[in-house]
């Protein structure tokens, strides 16, 4: 059974950090870092490809945020440096098979969450 599982998030100062992560099973060609805010719609904040580990980022984190690959293959990083009031989100990660990496994607498995407030 395929499950994802947020962690990391919690409430930090403007300008400071988090590293939000996600274990994972499965296997996916690409992976995603979604946030929604409340009274929002959800956006993509970050993809990468897991065949070569290849990142894109929204425009409102590009520079901020890092979306990366643990070492054991089967966690999913998002290192968040500073953090502005406008990122407080409940963050989630995703996963497809899709060949397209993008945030239109079509993610098929989605983690509960995990509520980052800044």
């Amino acid at each position: 059974q395929v499950q994802l599982v947020e962690s990391g998030g919690g409430s930090v100062q403007a300008g400071g950090s988090l590293r939000l992560s996600c274990a994972f099973s499965g296997s996916f060609r690409c992976m995603a870092w979604f946030r929604q805010a409340p009274g929002q719609e959800r956006e993509g904040v970050a993809t990468i490809s897991k065949a070569g580990s290849f990142a894109r980022y929204s425009d409102s984190v590009k520079g901020r945020f890092t979306i990366s690959q643990g070492s054991a293959k089967n966690i999913l990083y998002l290192n968040m440096n500073s953090l502005k009031s406008e990122d407080t989100a409940e963050y989630v990660c995703a996963g497809t098979v899709s060949v397209r990496c993008a945030f239109g994607a079509r993610f098929i498995y989605w983690g509960q969450g995990t509520q980052v407030t800044v």
